[in-house]
């Protein structure tokens, strides 16, 4: 079925707060028809909360989340507009393909005729009698799917799909997805197979502590990233000192010994590397993938530290970096750092290892007494006895902490080192 291309998702100014965790904060992005969108993030950045926010699940602290200028419950038979998979364990182990298929079919009012044809679709023809509780974890995916577009949806939202999926199924269900953006539907996709998603999306919505860092096409972000001449010469320096009398001056040596030339072409080395008569054995044109420009943009939550642009990147331009900009904001300045909420500029986090379940915590001996023995397993520590006097008899127990004051074992954070309320793993799913 073609279809019109109205499906167009947009989020706007969208928070979400758990107590006093904010999992989402002001996040803003539009979702085209036509294309493939790959929505990624660290683990905790809010992503699966996001999605239940856009799917009607999770209800917002501020901001909205429309599809088709409507929230998800305004939809009437939201089935037949949006169709979803945000987990693949909803089936009864006891009940076939075809007849799981067949209750969802019934309440979402289709056919029972569209339930055939869905199990086409994803593959699943010969399954269809089996019982689900004998799937594996790629059929179950698939079964999800279909159970997605029995309402022949223009819309789709998918979480992970290509969890337990073998290499043929991953080729399968990325021709599939853009298959269906071709048919003029929009696809949201949030996965951490970056390299496989790279090839699938044609947009992507990069999120961290949950704010946007980078929202817009994948081309425009990896035409924002200066890319490098790698050479293998024999002469290194010879062409260094050609290249800077041709006024290529930015060159540098990397680990391998190769080296790398910015601010030039391919081309323009060869040819003065020729008229140099230098010999090259190798030269290539280097360029960032999505798993190096997704590190460079959210290295800051595993550091914690602030967000931080991109290695090598321009002066970002109005729009570019950091939150798009919605009317009503103000404009973000060229070079302009966008810092969590809470945390000032330039206030890098920092966390304390915690202590590991059962270990007794040492406290550092005063200046100029000697270091506290550690007392053998299943005994209790030795307080040291005042100097010139004999030890005693009976062990006391050693005091933690100065008089008066007590310890603080964490010194600084709990555990979970920059980790919030959100991590994928979580059933609640903020993601």
């Amino acid at each position: 079925m073609q279809h019109d291309g109205s499906g167009r998702i947009v989020v706007q100014h969208l928070s979400k707060n758990f107590g006093a965790v904010q999992a989402v904060s002001n996040l803003s992005f539009t979702v085209e028809p036509g294309s493939v969108t790959g929505f990624i993030g660290p683990n905790g950045a809010g992503k699966t909360t996001t999605l239940r926010m856009i799917l009607g699940l999770v209800r917002p602290t501020q901001g909205t989340a429309t599809i088709n200028g409507l929230p998800h419950d305004k939809l009437g038979n939201p089935a037949t507009v949006v169709g979803s998979v945000l987990e693949n364990e909803g089936f009864h182990p006891k009940r076939t393909a075809r007849n799981h298929l067949r209750v969802y079919a019934a309440a979402i009012g289709v056919p029972d005729t569209r339930v055939d044809e869905v199990l086409s679709l994803v593959g699943l023809t010969d399954a269809a009698n089996r019982k689900a509780g004998g799937f594996s974890l790629g059929m179950r995916q698939r079964l999800a799917l279909a159970a997605a577009l029995l309402g022949n949806p223009q819309v789709l939202v998918l979480d992970e799909p290509a969890n337990g999926l073998d290499p043929e199924g991953i080729a399968w269900l990325r021709q599939f997805l853009r298959n269906l953006a071709r048919e003029g539907r929009t696809v949201l996709v949030s996965s951490h197979l970056l390299a496989e998603l790279e090839q699938t999306i044609d947009q992507v919505v990069i999120v961290s502590r949950g704010q946007t860092v980078y929202y817009g096409k994948l081309d425009d972000l990896r035409k924002q990233q200066q890319s490098r001449i790698l050479v293998q010469a024999a002469d290194g320096q010879a062409l260094v000192t050609a290249l800077k009398e041709q006024g290529v001056t930015r060159v540098e040596t990397i680990e391998d010994g190769r080296l790398a030339v910015y601010d030039s072409t391919v081309q323009q080395v060869g040819d003065i590397a020729a008229k140099a008569g230098v010999a090259l054995y190798g030269v290539q044109e280097e360029t960032a993938d999505l798993e190096q420009l997704f590190f460079q943009l959210t290295r800051s939550q595993y550091a914690g530290q602030q967000p931080a642009q991109p290695f090598a990147a321009p002066q970002a331009q109005q729009g570019q970096w950091g939150p798009p900009q919605q009317p009503g904001m103000p404009p973000q300045q060229p070079g302009q750092q966008w810092a969590p909420q809470g945390q000032p500029q330039g206030q890098p986090q920092q966390w304390q290892q915690p202590p590991q379940p059962g270990q007794q915590q040492w406290q550092q001996p005063p200046a100029g007494q000697p270091p506290q023995q550690q007392p053998p397993a299943g005994q209790p520590p030795q307080q040291q006895p005042p100097a010139g006097q004999p030890p005693q008899q009976q062990p006391q127990q050693w005091q933690q902490g100065q008089q008066g004051q007590q310890p603080n074992p964490w010194a600084g954070g709990p555990p979970g080192q920059g980790q919030q309320p959100g991590d994928s793993g979580n059933s609640g799913g903020q993601g």
